[in-house]
């Protein structure tokens, strides 16, 4: 095993592991209850995003990579015809059917670097799963998110801004040039996981560069979003 294919492997133990806590980051609560001023910009910045994929309407047959406990499971419910969830986990799994409880919804658990489509989708969305990319598999993951796409296919993404308030009170953000953090459960337990974060014009050109229409922005202070379709 390689040292990036053990670095994923941990990585995926991870979110198995703390599945069952997850949504204590998105919720702020324990370790990432980082007082009332600081909630408080979580949560208007949420609100920012989860707006935006308002306005982005993602209709049709829709691929959601890395699903996870569902939390935008159910907001691209309203909007989809189908919904293709995908996650390597299969405690997320477990939570995200019960959150969303759509019959709409197909579930596959499967490792996504691993994991071909086999179906054209409308739209792909991944929410905080670009930042989990190795760096020398990034035009790899464009390229299986292009081929999972029906002509005139859309993404919507978003993802992780480098604010020291975003995660658990004890977790230390990866110095600059560092592709790794460490991570760590309520239980104590560590993890080394694969976590970039991307300036929002430098990754709104990448992703131009490999032949997409790409808009990204940022923000206040947490998040980074953006929406791309693929030329041709």
């Amino acid at each position: 095993m390689s040292d990036v294919e053990h670095l994923l492997a941990g990585q995926a133990r991870y979110y198995r592991e703390r599945a069952a806590e997850y949504d204590d980051w998105w919720f702020r609560h324990g370790r990432y209850d980082r007082g009332p001023d600081a909630n408080a910009s979580w949560f208007a910045d949420q609100a920012t995003v989860e707006a935006e994929l308002d306005l982005f309407k993602p209709a049709g047959d829709v691929l959601e990579l890395a699903c996870g406990t569902g939390l935008w499971t159910r907001r691209l419910a309203p909007h989809a015809h189908r919904i293709t969830a995908v996650d390597a986990s299969p405690e997320m799994l477990k939570i995200n059917r019960e959150r969303v409880d759509d019959q709409r919804v197909c579930y596959v658990e499967a490792d996504l670097f691993a994991w071909e489509p086999d179906s054209k989708y409308d739209v792909c969305f991944f929410s905080f799963w670009l930042s989990h990319v190795p760096e020398d598999r990034f035009v790899e993951f464009w390229e299986k998110v292009n081929h999972a796409l029906a002509p005139g296919g859309r993404v919507f993404f978003l993802d992780s801004s480098p604010s020291d308030l975003a995660s658990a009170a004890d977790h230390k953000l990866p110095g600059r040039g560092e592709e790794t953090m460490l991570r760590r459960l309520a239980d104590g337990r560590e993890f080394h996981i694969v976590k970039h974060f991307y300036e929002p014009r430098a990754l709104q050109q990448r992703i131009a560069d490999l032949g997409w229409s790409a808009q990204v922005h940022a923000t206040p202070e947490f998040f980074i979003y953006g929406h791309a379709t693929a030329a041709g």
